[in-house]
């Protein structure tokens, strides 16, 4: 197995190991998990194409959909110009 996909395996344990601490304890390594899973996707497209890009990025969404949905509606509301 390559590198690229040793490393996104182990951010999914990594994931749902953040998943089962109580709630208070999941933001700062959840945030971590979604900021490195920007440059974890890129090296997966770098070494094995746009359909494996594909996989990660839905693992990502299906794992953090709830806070990028919150995120969203924030941008979006801040774009309106509402506070």
């Amino acid at each position: 197995m390559s590198a690229s996909l040793t490393l996104a395996c182990l951010w999914v344990l990594a994931a749902a190991i953040v998943a089962m601490l109580p709630m208070r304890h999941q933001y700062l390594p959840g945030i971590t998990l979604l900021i490195l899973s920007v440059p974890l996707a890129v090296y997966v497209a770098l070494q094995h194409g746009p359909l494996l890009v594909l996989l990660v990025v839905f693992a990502v969404l299906s794992m953090f959909r709830r806070p990028l949905v919150y995120f969203a509606r924030r941008a979006l509301d801040r774009l309106k110009g509402e506070t």
